[in-house]
């Protein structure tokens, strides 16, 4: 029996711990999560369980369609071919545009910051997951467009399951998305639009040809 989450909220303690098994790997892929067996297995109430699950639905790191149980998604190829393709075109403009105003906000820095100090450590990839998103988050709201802040972050959600799953794989190290982070950085700073789109696009293209080679 797991243990009982504990924290002021039941249902955001829940959260949190179904979120990181979901993010190391230790909820794969096809993994089916039902209610019951939550509730059993962490002694809470179903309702809670139940709005447990669907937070992470929301956030897109469970799946659920109609009168079924919630599920981890499983990646195809295609489906990681797909994902970082839109993200690559959303992505791509933004720096472009953050290099014609050499804008870095101070939250990518402070994200691109802590994930140096994962690699020198040389910490967990997993744990880079999180101010990966937060780096690439900062640079999207500093256009300061709340449609497209919205448009990055509904990509992100599904996504932001895709990067662990490249992390659990082992496929990239921390010290290579910090030295790419810095190649973006670099060309947004000096100015250079073209040159930070093929950073960008060199970055998100390194991962998703790994992953989509190592899901076959």
């Amino acid at each position: 029996m797991a243990s009982r989450p504990q924290a002021t909220s039941l249902i955001d303690a829940l959260v949190s711990e179904l979120r990181e098994q979901l993010l190391d790997g230790r909820l794969p892929g096809g993994t089916v999560l039902v209610e019951t067996d939550i509730a059993g297995r962490y002694e809470v109430a179903r309702p809670t369980a139940k709005a447990a699950i669907e937070r992470l639905t929301g956030e897109g790191l469970l799946r659920r369609d109609a009168h079924r149980s919630a599920r981890v998604p499983t990646f195809e190829a295609e489906d990681v071919a797909d994902l970082y393709y839109v993200r690559t075109c959303v992505e791509r403009q933004a720096m472009r545009e953050l290099a014609q105003r050499q804008l870095v906000p101070a939250a990518a820095q402070e994200a691109q910051d802590e994930i140096r100090r994962l690699a020198e450590a040389q910490d967990s990839a997993v744990a880079s997951v999180e101010p990966d998103i937060r780096f690439h988050r900062a640079l999207i709201d500093a256009l300061d467009s709340p449609r497209l802040s919205r448009t990055h972050a509904s990509i992100m959600a599904e996504m932001r399951l895709c990067m662990a799953q490249v992390q659990t794989y082992k496929l990239l190290r921390v010290s290579e998305i910090a030295d790419e982070h810095d190649a973006i950085l670099t060309a947004i700073t000096s100015g250079d639009p073209e040159r930070a789109g093929q950073a960008l696009t060199l970055h998100l293209t390194r991962a998703s040809e790994r992953l989509r080679t190592r899901i076959g």
